[in-house]
């Protein structure tokens, strides 16, 4: 073996041995720091629906919700799809704003209580139309995701 080749060999090897000592360190250290609580999860999944709904994107909102969905009047998930895409029909400009959540966390499923403000209009200025509801919504974890598993809510003012 020559002097290059050997040496070459030899760094080879360091570099693997480093590595075998590093990577551990560091995909533990990564994962401490993106360790999230449950809760911080599930407020990000709320987040996430909430932009869903204000992009316009009903498959979107259905990849949140869990298979066995349940909404008002035995709304499904599908029919939740369909109730998205038919209000994004409606109007152009969609936005959605929650006011501050109260929630409760036991084991893999919890339960988020929050009034919301629904607009939706065409483009102008001020919104054609403007709803003020409280909304409860059930939440499981799946996979290490929360998934919506049922939501109700009643019209405010």
């Amino acid at each position: 073996m020559t002097y290059v080749a050997s040496f070459r060999h030899l760094i080879g090897r360091r570099c693997l041995r480093i590595l075998l000592l590093v990577l551990p360190l560091v995909l533990v250290g990564l994962s401490a720091c993106s360790s999230e609580s449950p809760e911080a999860r599930l407020e990000r999944a709320v987040e996430s629906l909430g932009d869903a709904i204000e992009t316009r994107d009903a498959a979107g909102i259905e990849d949140w919700l869990a298979g066995d969905f349940i909404g008002p009047e035995g709304m499904d998930r599908e029919g939740a799809r369909r109730m998205a895409a038919l209000m994004f029909l409606r109007y152009r400009d969609v936005g959605v704003v929650f006011g501050p959540a109260r929630t409760e966390v036991s084991g893999s499923h919890a339960t988020v209580r929050f009034e919301a403000l629904l607009t939706g209009g065409s483009g102008q200025v001020l919104p054609d139309s403007a709803q003020a509801y409280a909304v409860e919504s059930g939440w499981r974890l799946e996979d290490g995701e929360w998934r919506l598993t049922s939501v109700s809510w009643s019209t405010r003012l």
